[in-house]
């Protein structure tokens, strides 16, 4: 896509959850929460997609080539508890591969969401939820 003025100051952003996949269907539900929250939280002018890195599909790169037609800027979010060898390994390659396929698209890579500290955190509150304690 060639640069422009106007093109630089409308640039859209969309979002891609990145998740492991698995075997049974029933497994994604939890991602396709996050992505309706995500989407209610954001609106229509941030496409949200999922995609996974095994057994389930949409991949990263059909993910990436759909949210491309629409998007400037996309940023993947693995959707992993930590930098395990999928993260640290399989994913750089992948998005290495879509910014070699979508040139004119700035594809970013977030950290792993159980690396933030906010997440850490509110997974700590729901540990104390369950375990009977009050919140603070």
């Amino acid at each position: 896509m060639p640069f422009s003025k106007e093109r630089a100051m409308n640039r859209r952003s969309g979002i891609i959850l990145f998740g492991h996949g698995a075997r049974d269907a029933r497994w994604a539900e939890p991602f396709e929460r996050l992505a309706a929250k995500l989407r209610a939280a954001r609106g229509a002018h941030t496409p949200v997609a999922l995609a996974f890195l095994e057994l389930m599909e949409p991949s990263l790169a059909t993910a990436a080539a759909a949210l491309a037609a629409q998007c400037d800027v996309i940023t993947v979010i693995p959707v992993f508890f930590g930098q395990g060898g999928h993260v640290r390994r399989d994913l750089p390659q992948l998005v290495e591969a879509c910014r070699l396929a979508h040139p004119g698209i700035d594809i970013r890579c977030a950290t792993a969401v159980g690396e933030d500290d906010a997440v850490l955190d509110a997974i700590v509150e729901y540990c104390l939820r369950q375990g009977g304690e009050p919140m603070r």
